[in-house]
């Protein structure tokens, strides 16, 4: 069969099966099995170029565990975040290109800052610090991650992205106890679904670990809560919280971090328009 003839097959099998993305799906599918980048691919297409049969193999295998819902990212090996490509696999969180309106709030508070130091509150794969990283290159940038799994997968994209990153494996509650009132930024996605809340994605409810997606208390907010006053601590005077959340929290936990002390508290909208980001300052006195 050829390239355009594969991909057509399989993005007609990965829509049957309720991937909302199949042909861009199959493409990156085919691209990996081929060991060529999207580009190519797409340049075989034009070309009715042939597939082997080894490669054809391997392409089917992996259009059938999609097929199956199993994400795309933990088939590649890869995901995309804020122009980086971080390993990834089960047992760790699979960023979101959401999550990068926190990325650009991160860096329009250092805008200025001499030397800053920013934090990683449950870093996961090492998205957040190692997009800050590599932007913002004289920033001290340290992150904190509880799984050991997921750690390894930073671990791996700390050495791959940013050497420089402090990584530390434990609870974010007690984390970087050496920085306590030096930090300048601190960054957190963290666990924020409702315990009695179903995530809708097979992908996420099936693969993403669980320690990842619960945030426990009635609303989910418990973890985010005990973080933010973890970065209370971290920070110094006027320092700056950035923290994600779903978006039908944000009425909540900006009302939680006004009432731990919080100024300034704002809500932002990510790319697709949908409440994402609080930001807020610690006071300065």
């Amino acid at each position: 069969m050829t390239v355009d003839e594969l991909v057509r097959a399989a993005a007609r099998r990965l829509a049957a099966a309720g991937v909302a993305s199949p042909e861009v799906d199959a493409e990156l599918l085919l691209a990996h099995a081929l060991g060529r980048s999207v580009a190519e691919l797409r340049r075989a297409r034009v070309l009715r170029e042939q597939v082997g049969d080894a490669p054809h193999g391997r392409f089917l295998d992996l259009v059938v565990r999609r097929a199956d819902r199993v994400p795309l990212q933990h088939l590649t090996g890869v995901a995309p975040f804020a122009g980086l490509e971080l390993h990834v696999g089960p047992g760790v969180f699979v960023p979101r290109p959401e999550t990068e309106t926190l990325v650009e709030l991160a860096l329009a508070a250092l805008d200025g800052a001499d030397r800053p130091t920013v934090v990683d509150l449950a870093t996961g794969s090492g998205a957040i610090a190692l997009a800050i990283a590599t932007r913002a290159r004289d920033a001290r940038v340290g992150a904190v991650e509880l799984s050991p799994q997921a750690y390894g997968y930073a671990r791996r994209n700390v050495a791959d992205t940013a050497p420089r990153v402090d990584l530390r494996l434990g609870r974010a509650q007690d984390a970087f106890a050496d920085w306590v009132g030096e930090v300048d930024v601190v960054v957190s996605n963290p666990p924020y679904i409702p315990p009695d809340a179903e995530p809708v994605e097979v992908e996420v409810r099936e693969h993403d670990p669980v320690l990842a997606l619960y945030g426990g208390g009635c609303d989910g907010l418990a973890l985010p809560a005990e973080f933010a006053r973890r970065a209370a601590e971290l920070l110094r005077p006027g320092g700056v919280l950035l923290m994600e959340h779903a978006d039908v929290q944000g009425d909540a936990l900006t009302a939680l971090l006004r009432r731990e002390g919080w100024v300034e508290v704002s809500d932002h909208e990510d790319l697709t328009g949908r409440p994402r980001v609080v930001r807020a300052r610690r006071r300065d006195a």
